[in-house]
C-alpha cells in the first residue's frame, strides 16, 4: 500500500476500528481495507448469513461495532410494471446484526411529496441509493428531496433536515460525511450548494452554492501540513473548501461534464475522475486560489462517468461502470490493462480491496476477484443469491467480512474458521 495512504488509515484508525466501514467506501473513502476477507464464496460456501430485506435499494451498507446500517424504500416503485402510487412511498433506515443478519430495527419515514415520479431511469436503482454514515452516536441516511435523517444507532429518532428538493436524471446519489461536529452533504442536484450541518440537530451551520451537476461525495483530505481540506468535484472544477466554514481555498479547472465518482487521495495528492468522456485528473491539493497552472499532474481520457477507483501500490483501478476492468499507473496517468467483465449490463457498484485483492461488483453476473496488481490476473468469480437479484450496491468490509447488499438481500462473506 501506498506510505501516504497507510498513514491516513493509520490516522482514521484512532477513531475507527478495524471493524468499522463507517460511510460510503469506508475511512477516507478509500474503497480499501487492511482486513484480507475470502477469494472465493457461493450460497453454500464462505456465506455467513443472508438477511431479505423490507425494501428494495441501492445504497451500501455501512458498519460501525457490532452493528450494520443501510437504507431501501417500499410501497412504490417495487415492479415497474405496476408502481403504484407515489403517496405509498416509505423510506427504511435499517440495523442489523454483523454477527448473525438479525434486524435490530427497521426506522420507516413518508417520503417527501417532491420525490420523483417513477421512470426507466429511477427504476434502474429506486429511491434509496446514497449511502448513510454513522459515528459513535448516531447514524444519518439521506433520501434526496425527502432529506437527511438522522436516528441514534438504537433507532431513536433525532432531526430530519432539507437540503432542498430538486431533482434530476437518475435522482439522488451523493452521501453525506461526518466531519468533527457537522454532516456534510453535497446537495448539488437538489438545490446546487453543499452544506454543513450541525450533526446534533440538523441545523445548516454553513452553505457554499454554485455546486454544478455533482452527484459526487465530497472527500476528506488530510495533507501532511496537519490540515484538512473539503475536496469536491464538479463540472468544470475540482475545489478546495475549509470544511468548517466551506469557504473555497483553491480551485482546479477539470471536468467540463457531470461528475459522479469520489476524489480519491494519497497524501496531498488527488485523483478525480468522472464525465462522458471519461476523464481522469490528478492535482496536488494544498493551494490557494486558481491553481490549474500549477498543481494539475497529469490528465488523461480514460477513467469512469459513475464509479469510483481504489489506490493500491501506487496504481488506480476501476470497475468501470460500462463493465471494464480498468488499471492506470497512478505516477502519470499510463494504461496497465484493460479488460471486459463478465457481463453485459452497466455496472454501478465501485470496486473495493483488501490491499491484496480486488473486488469487482457486477449487477447479474457475480463479483469478479482479481489480484491487486498491474497485471491483468483473475482470481475468481464468485455469486450469490437468486438470479432476479440484481447488485447495484458497493461492498462493504467489515473486519474480516466482506458485505454485499442486492435489491433484495444483504450478504456476509466470511470464512467460517475465523472468530
Amino acid at each position: 500500500m501506498n506510505r501516504w495512504l497507510f498513514f491516513y488509515l493509520s490516522l482514521v484508525s484512532l477513531s475507527v476500528s478495524a471493524q468499522d466501514w463507517n460511510q460510503f467506501r469506508g475511512p477516507g473513502h478509500s474503497g480499501v481495507s487492511t482486513n484480507e476477507v475470502p477469494s472465493t464464496w457461493s450460497n453454500q460456501n464462505n456465506l455467513a448469513w443472508r438477511t431479505k430485506l423490507p425494501g428494495k435499494g441501492s445504497s451500501s451498507p455501512v458498519v460501525a461495532g457490532n452493528d450494520l446500517f443501510l437504507t431501501a424504500y417500499s410501497g412504490y416503485g417495487i415492479e415497474p410494471e405496476n408502481p403504484g402510487s407515489r403517496e405509498d412511498l416509505r423510506l427504511h433506515v435499517i440495523s442489523l446484526s454483523i454477527d448473525d443478519g438479525t434486524i435490530n430495527w427497521n426506522q420507516i419515514i413518508k417520503a417527501s411529496d417532491q420525490e420523483q415520479q417513477l421512470t426507466t431511469r429511477i427504476s434502474d436503482h429506486g429511491y434509496s441509493s446514497p449511502t448513510a454514515c454513522v459515528d459513535e452516536d448516531n447514524v444519518y441516511a439521506f433520501f434526496g428531496p425527502s432529506g437527511i435523517i438522522a436516528h441514534t444507532r438504537s433507532g431513536e429518532y433525532l432531526w430530519r433536515s432539507s437540503v432542498g428538493t430538486g431533482t434530476a436524471g437518475f435522482g439522488a446519489a451523493a452521501s453525506p460525511i461526518v466531519y468533527q461536529d457537522l454532516i456534510i452533504m453535497n446537495g448539488s442536484i437538489e438545490s446546487g450548494a453543499v452544506y454543513g450541518l450541525d450533526k446534533h440537530t440538523g441545523e445548516i451551520r454553513w452553505k457554499t452554492d454554485g455546486i454544478q451537476r455533482a452527484w459526487t461525495t465530497p472527500t476528506i483530505v488530510s495533507l501532511p501540513s496537519g490540515q484538512d481540506e473539503l475536496v469536491l468535484n464538479q463540472k468544470g472544477a475540482i475545489l478546495g473548501l475549509e470544511p468548517t466554514t466551506g469557504k473555497e481555498k483553491w480551485r482546479c479547472e477539470a471536468i467540463q461534464d457531470y461528475v459522479v465518482p469520489c476524489v480519491i487521495a494519497d497524501g496531498d495528492t488527488i485523483y478525480c475522475s468522472g464525465g462522458r468522456s471519461n476523464m481522469t485528473f490528478a492535482v496536488r491539493a494544498g493551494g490557494k486560489g486558481d491553481v490549474t497552472d500549477t498543481h494539475l499532474l497529469w490528465d488523461v481520457q480514460r477513467g469512469a462517468n459513475v464509479t469510483s477507483p481504489v489506490l493500491v501500490n501506487d496504481y488506480l483501478y476501476w470497475s468501470h461502470d460500462k463493465a471494464i476492468a480498468l488499471c492506470l499507473r497512478a505516477s502519470d496517468g499510463e494504461e496497465m490493462f484493460r479488460e471486459r467483465l463478465p457481463t453485459r449490463s452497466r455496472v454501478y457498484a465501485s470496486i473495493v480491496s483488501d490491499g491484496k485483492k480486488l473486488f469487482l461488483t457486477t449487477r447479474d453476473a457475480g463479483v469478479l476477484v482479481l489480484a491487486a496488481n498491474p497485471t491483468y490476473q483473475e482470481l475468481a468469480i464468485n455469486q450469490v443469491g437468486n438470479d432476479d437479484e440484481k447488485f447495484n450496491a458497493t461492498p462493504a468490509i467489515a473486519g474480516d467480512r466482506l458485505i454485499l447488499r442486492s435489491d433484495q438481500a444483504v450478504y456476509c462473506i466470511k470464512e467460517p474458521s475465523r472468530n
